[in-house]
């Protein structure tokens, strides 16, 4: 099983990913790690990524994923996975590929991101990610809302992967 912690900046991607990995007892693997230094200098100076920059990176993803499976092992990534069509890259037709969209309202987030140091993302791009965001329902995804502590979501997700 690969686990996909989704959502905008700020949605705590990171967090839910590492205790998921570390619940699930498995590899956890950040998305973030397979972007282009340009893309990471776009983002720094505000630039939004436009779809040409997120193919390239979204295929990565989806290769680093394969290769987890080929070793048979479960795994947990996260990526933003803003639109369909680069949740499709990612799952590929895979039904093995879970993702766990973590939902929060804009000013949530932007308070989260006010407040986050030391990441390359700039905290201006956060509408622009919000604008993008097609997002996913419960067909798709496991809907988690960021007012949960990480704990919780984290308990909630592990139940829900139960009837899945």
């Amino acid at each position: 099983m690969i686990l996909i912690a989704m959502g905008v900046s700020g949605a705590g991607k990171t967090r839910i990913g590492e205790l998921l990995a570390e619940r699930l007892q498995c590899p956890f693997t950040d998305g973030d790690a397979f972007h282009s230094a340009a893309n990471k200098e776009k983002m720094h100076h505000g630039i939004p990524l436009t779809d040409e920059d997120r193919w390239p990176w979204l295929q990565t993803i989806r290769a680093a994923i394969e290769e987890k499976q080929r070793a048979g092992e479960t795994a947990v990534f996260t990526c933003s996975s803003l639109k369909r069509s680069y949740r499709d890259v990612l799952r590929d037709g895979d039904k093995d590929v879970c993702f766990v969209y973590l939902h929060g309202t804009f000013e949530t987030l932007r308070e989260r991101l006010q407040t986050r140091t030391g990441h390359f993302f700039d905290p201006s791009l956060l509408e622009s990610q919000l604008s993008t965001l097609e997002e996913p329902g419960e067909d798709e995804a496991i809907v988690e809302s960021i007012d949960m502590t990480p704990e919780e979501i984290v308990d909630d997700v592990i139940e829900k992967l139960k009837t899945r």
